[in-house]
């Protein structure tokens, strides 16, 4: 069923973040240049409903097929088709033509305080679609086993990447994808908070891992999401390295019923202990924070 116009009345206040690594071609360290010089943090604007976005875009809404990376597995893709227009036509329209320069983010902002700050050149390597149905369902929802939830509200807005023509993006799953977006905006990449003092270059990869699939629900130093806000840094301080693999591989098997995804499941295990591993080290040379 279509989500009406009234749907879009609700409003988040909540920050947070996401990266996306693919496409990244400067360092951190040269990122902490470019944005201090050419980055200004724009008003959120807020998504209007599909009825006034298609009058806005003279366009009517499309289907995309995508395989939805909540209800898939690394052994089996499910296929879901959604309705909504291309993310570049409608942040065109909502914050103007020259919102995609290099080293920017756009920010989705979710209602749940869930935040994903994509990096701006994305969107031109890789079709996205902000997409408010899905067509013969009976409502616009998603079940997320891995966070064991069930029936999860998509609407206002749900980011969408074509990894149907672009297989590349499965080994992503869900990262990229918020969904309950109500608000966008440009903003900075936060290398300043996530580097701060002599870390730049040495830390800038595993940054970008806590960055790209930590920093959406969670924070450091003061940056990233309001879904569950604990500064990670801090309390890292309290958790040994393997309890804290442990937590980040396998959550549910830590806390059963926990709703924090696991680390990047759709990649090989090996590589998952590595990211775990790097961002345990990372979290651990952050620079104590007052509290």
């Amino acid at each position: 069923m279509p989500i009406g116009n009234r749907c879009f009345q609700a409003r988040s206040t909540l920050r947070g973040l996401r990266l996306s690594m693919t496409g990244l071609a400067l360092t951190a360290s040269a990122w902490l240049l470019l944005t201090a010089l050419t980055v200004e943090r724009t008003a959120a604007m807020d998504m209007p409903g599909p009825a006034d976005l298609e009058q806005a875009l003279s366009a009517p809404p499309q289907t995309i097929e995508v395989v939805e990376p909540h209800l898939s597995t690394a052994d089996s893709d499910t296929v879901v088709a959604y309705r909504g227009w291309p993310a570049v036509k409608v942040l065109d329209h909502l914050l103007g033509s020259d919102w995609n320069k290099p080293g920017v983010d756009v920010e989705f902002r979710a209602l749940d305080g869930y935040v994903s700050r994509i990096p701006a050149e994305r969107f031109s390597e890789y079709p996205a679609y902000l997409v408010f149905e899905s067509p013969g369902r009976s409502g616009f929802t998603v079940n997320n086993p891995r966070q064991n939830e069930k029936d999860v509200p998509l609407g206002p807005y749900y980011l969408v990447w074509d990894n149907v023509r672009h297989p590349g993006l499965l080994a992503d799953g869900a990262t990229n994808w918020p969904y309950q977006v109500s608000e966008v905006l440009v903003s900075d990449t936060g290398w300043r908070a996530l580097l701060p003092g002599d870390m730049a270059g040495r830390y800038d990869e595993d940054a970008g891992l806590a960055r790209k699939y930590c920093l959406t629900c969670h924070r450091i130093n003061g940056y990233g999401g309001d879904k569950f806000p604990i500064d990670l840094a801090h309390r890292v301080k309290d958790m040994t390295a393997t309890e804290f693999e442990r937590w980040v591989l396998t959550p549910n098997a830590v806390k059963p019923g926990a709703t924090m995804p696991p680390l990047a499941h759709r990649i090989p295990e090996p590589k998952r202990e590595v990211m775990a591993k790097r961002l345990y080290a990372y979290l651990r040379a952050f620079p104590a924070q007052k509290q």
